[in-house]
């Protein structure tokens, strides 16, 4: 596969200030294929260590922080000789050895010329249980689940990829037809590493869903392992109420629906543990569209989105025909993919962070990002249905010099707005 990552992971190697690098992204978005395919691609060889599998491995850190000594017994742990510049030295799961995080500072400190990366998938939880994080001292990059990029040229489409990564849109409209047929089977497959790599090979979309139940599984499993039981049940209750809460036309997170009488004090720490171990994304509300909008953030309102949209319809039992052919039943929910779906080309594909704005109850902008000093809103509809009442009524009154409808229809620049396709978004 390739990911775009990779060019990030290329840059820190060649950085003069080069600090080890971590890891975040929540289980099963690739970390660790990603780390062992940067050594052979980038190094003349790789020390890997798993610090799941604990034992011998873990003990490397318990003395003290004396590199020297580490770096000896990764030699003889690994196999691997390591040298400065020529190795790659890999702490996977790093979470499971709380002093090997500590030690990311003194790598930094007292010997930056050996380049060391490390990931961890329930990262943020370690973290809020007490480890000692090194900030400062270390380069953090975000993995996230395939793009729908990455995904065309996962399945073979390099050519289709590049007028996307071009903004080529007289070659994008050219060939509509073609992105929105991967477009609707992206939003079945999503892009978890797995289940991609398996359609890839085998073409069975049913063995798709299996993967990704089986992906959903492996997550509840860690909330039963990881919290105590009065936190799990809330965990349970949130997660599983996100394709409901993400299926209304107002899709602000209201507490109610994820049990009579509930209460936001009940449900934040649940919330927050989702967020650590990067299985949802919270947006905010703005209650003002204006530069920064940071400074403009409602904290009590917000939507919450999941990691990746196949597994949004493997929640919700989505089958195939629904998502690939549509059919009436279908229609409340496409809403829900589509913005699902925008949402997580913003986090993978862009630097912004988005926002939402609702001035009243019957009108709300999906999205609002911040570029080049102004506020751009963004509306999301799921088919070619080209009527943006909302955003209309927004540009009348706030006049953004840019504003964006995005929708399977083609690229078209109107007077007061642009239509982005939705398989372009990552130009927004």
């Amino acid at each position: 596969m390739q990911r775009t990552i990779m060019a990030e992971l290329i840059r820190w190697k060649t950085k003069r200030n080069r600090k080890p690098l971590l890891l975040k992204g929540a289980r099963q978005v690739g970390k660790t294929w990603l780390m062992k395919e940067f050594g052979s691609k980038c190094f003349k060889n790789t020390a890997y260590l798993n610090f799941d599998s604990g034992g011998r491995v873990s003990r490397i850190f318990n003395e003290d922080y004396d590199i020297r000594r580490i770096l000896q017994l990764i030699n003889i742990e690994t196999g691997v000789k390591v040298e400065p510049q020529e190795t790659l030295i890999i702490f996977d799961e790093i979470q499971e050895v709380p002093r090997a995080i500590s030690a990311l500072k003194y790598f930094c400190e007292n010997a930056p010329e050996y380049a060391v990366i490390a990931a961890g998938s329930l990262l943020g939880v370690s973290i809020h249980e007490g480890v000692s994080f090194p900030v400062g001292k270390i380069d953090l990059l975000e993995v996230h689940p395939l793009s729908y990029v990455e995904f065309l040229k996962a399945v073979g489409e390099e050519a289709l990829a590049e007028p996307i990564e071009s903004a080529d849109y007289e070659a994008m409209n050219a060939f509509s037809d073609k992105y929105i047929h991967w477009l609707k089977l992206y939003y079945y497959i999503g892009g978890m590493p797995e289940a991609v790599k398996d359609y890839v090979e085998n073409g069975d979309i049913y063995e798709v869903r299996e993967i990704q139940k089986r992906l959903l599984e492996l997550y509840e499993n860690d909330f039963s392992k990881h919290t105590p039981g009065q936190e799990l049940a809330r965990i349970r209750l949130v997660w599983n109420s996100i394709p409901l809460q993400l299926a209304k036309e107002n899709k602000k997170f209201f507490f109610g629906q994820i049990r009579q009488g509930a209460r936001a004090k009940d449900f934040e720490l649940a919330i927050e543990w989702l967020l650590d171990c990067g299985l949802i994304t919270k947006v905010y509300r703005v209650s003002k569209p204006s530069v920064p909008l940071k400074a403009y953030t409602d904290f009590a309102a917000f939507k919450i989105y999941l990691l990746d949209v196949g597994l949004l319809g493997a929640m919700s039992d989505l089958d195939a025909r629904s998502i690939l052919e549509g059919n009436e039943l279908f229609l409340e929910f496409k809403g829900a993919l589509a913005e699902q779906y925008v949402l997580q080309q913003i986090v993978a594909e862009t630097d912004y962070t988005p926002y939402y704005f609702s001035p009243s109850s019957h009108s709300e902008i999906d999205f609002l990002v911040q570029k080049e000093g102004m506020v751009v809103p963004v509306e999301v509809k799921a088919e070619d249905n080209l009527h943006a009442k909302s955003l209309k009524a927004y540009w009348e009154k706030y006049k953004p010099a840019n504003a964006v409808r995005t929708s399977m229809a083609n690229y078209r620049q109107e007077a007061w707005m642009v239509n982005l396709p939705l398989y372009g978004i990552r130009n927004l």
